[in-house]
């Protein structure tokens, strides 16, 4: 079975179990905790962008930073 004959039948079968006034009312909460995780993933990766490109620009990236000891071991 494919997601395509899957998501009918379970839609099919949460009419039966729920009637039809309750199943829509979950169909609802369902798109708005789908929309809201999309909104939260959205701006999630648009901070996470930001912060990066912010620390890109301003040379803060870990790869480029000298090490914070102080010293040099070849001045022995």
């Amino acid at each position: 079975m494919g997601l395509g004959t899957e998501v009918p039948l379970l839609v099919a079968f949460g009419f039966v179990v729920l009637g039809p006034k309750r199943m829509h009312a979950m169909l609802g909460h369902v798109a708005r905790a789908k929309a809201e995780f999309h909104k939260a993933s959205h701006d999630i990766k648009s901070q996470l962008s930001g912060e990066i490109k912010g620390a890109l620009q301003d040379g803060r990236n870990d790869d480029a930073t000298p090490s914070e000891s102080g010293h040099r071991e070849d001045s022995l």
